[in-house]
C-alpha cells in the first residue's frame, strides 16, 4: 500500500509499506480520509519521543471496512486502543488507562496510508450522507467536546449564560468554539494570531474573533470559561488574566512550555483549573452523532488534498501559510 511515512525530523515522504495484517479483534479499514493534527506536526518537527522515525502518523480517519463480515461500512475511527477491562475502560474513562495505545504511536501505524488496522471495538458506523472527510474530524472535535462538557460540570452557573473565550483559532480551538456554541454559550471570543486563520474563523457566524497580539480581546477577569488550546506561555498568562473570580480554565494544549500561571490569582479568586485530554467513548459517539445532524454547522474550515500532497501540506502548515484550520488529505 501506499503511505506517508515520517523518516526523520521535518522528513515525510510518500512510499511502499507493508499492507496491515490485523489480529482476531481487528479489522482493515480502507482509508478515505485522515487528518493532519497539531500531534502529527509535532513528531513531524522530530519532538515527540513517543512516535520515533520511521513510523506511519495520522489518526484522524474515516473509510471503509476493507473485508469480513462489515465489508463495506463506512465507519469514523476512535484511536485510542484499550483493554476492555481495564479499570479505567469498565468506568469509561478509557483515555487516562496508562496501558492505552493510540494509532500513529508504535505498536500501532498510523492512518496516513490506504490501510490502517483497527480494533473492531473501535469503530462507530457513519451513514451515506456523512462524507468521510467530515467523518475524520469526529476524533479532533471530540476533544473539544470532552473539553467542553468538563468545564461545564465545573461552572458555577449554566454554559447557557457563560461567557467563553477560547485561545488558539486551529481544529481544537476552533471546534471548541463550535460546541461552546452548540451549548448556547452567551458569548465566545477566539483569539488566534495568524491573520489567514482569522479570515477563515469570521466567516463563521457567532464568534467573536480577534487578534492577541496587539492586546485584543476579552478584558481582565470578565470571562466564565477559558479553554487554552495553545498551552503556550503567553496563553496560560492571558488565561488567568481574564477569567473572573470562581472561573474556570480548561488547559488542553500540548506545547511543551512552562510557566504563565498566575498562582496567586487561582487562589485567592477561586479559579477552577483543570486539564483535558482526548475523550470518554460517550463523547466520540455524541460528537459523531452531532456532525450527522449536521449541528456544528457548515464544515467550511478545512482544505482537502490528496495523500501524495501530504509533504508539501506539513511544510505549508509549518511555513503558516495555510487559512483553514484544518487540513484532511483524502485517499
Amino acid at each position: 500500500m501506499k503511505a506517508l511515512v515520517y523518516t526523520g525530523a521535518n522528513q515525510i515522504v510518500l512510499r511502499d509499506e507493508p499492507d496491515p495484517r490485523p489480529s482476531n479483534d481487528e479489522v482493515v479499514v480502507k482509508v478515505e480520509a485522515v487528518g493532519i493534527c497539531g500531534s502529527d506536526m509535532h513528531a513531524y518537527h522530530g519532538l515527540d519521543a513517543r512516535r520515533p522515525a520511521p513510523l506511519i502518523l495520522g489518526h484522524e480517519a474515516a473509510g471503509t471496512i476493507a473485508y469480513g463480515p462489515r465489508a463495506g461500512e463506512r465507519v469514523t475511527v476512535n484511536p485510542l486502543v484499550v483493554d476492555p477491562l481495564c479499570p479505567f475502560a469498565l468506568e469509561g474513562r478509557t483515555h487516562l488507562s496508562p496501558t492505552r495505545q493510540i494509532l500513529s504511536m508504535p505498536p500501532r501505524p498510523g492512518a496516513f496510508a490506504q490501510y490502517v488496522r483497527v480494533p473492531e471495538r473501535n469503530l462507530v458506523a457513519i451513514s451515506d450522507r456523512l462524507p468521510a472527510s467530515e467523518a475524520a474530524l469526529a476524533e479532533p472535535i471530540a476533544v473539544a467536546w470532552h473539553a467542553v462538557r468538563i468545564a461545564s460540570e465545573k461552572l458555577h452557573g449554566p454554559i447557557a449564560a457563560s461567557r467563553v473565550a477560547v485561545l488558539g483559532g486551529g481544529a481544537i480551538g476552533l471546534a471548541t468554539a463550535l460546541v461552546a456554541r452548540l451549548f448556547s454559550a452567551v458569548e465566545i471570543s477566539v483569539g488566534e494570531t495568524n491573520a489567514l486563520r482569522r479570515e477563515t474563523l469570521g466567516t463563521i457566524g457567532g464568534l467573536d474573533i480577534y487578534n492577541p497580539s496587539p492586546g485584543e480581546g476579552p478584558s481582565d477577569s470578565s470571562v466564565d470559561l477559558v479553554v487554552d488550546a495553545v498551552g503556550a506561555t503567553a496563553t496560560r498568562a492571558a488565561a488567568c488574566r481574564m477569567v473572573r473570580p470562581g472561573g474556570v480554565i480548561v488547559h488542553i494544549g500540548l506545547l511543551p512550555d512552562a510557566g504563565g500561571l498566575d498562582i496567586r490569582k487561582i487562589t485567592l479568586q477561586e479559579i477552577t483549573l483543570t486539564g483535558a485530554y482526548c475523550y470518554t467513548p460517550k463523547d466520540f459517539t455524541d460528537t459523531v452523532q452531532s456532525l450527522e445532524s449536521a449541528r456544528f454547522g457548515a464544515i467550511s474550515w478545512t482544505e482537502r488534498r490528496r495523500l501524495k500532497d501530504g509533504p508539501q501540506a506539513f511544510r505549508d502548515i509549518d511555513a503558516g501559510t495555510v487559512a483553514a484550520a484544518k487540513i484532511v488529505l483524502e485517499v
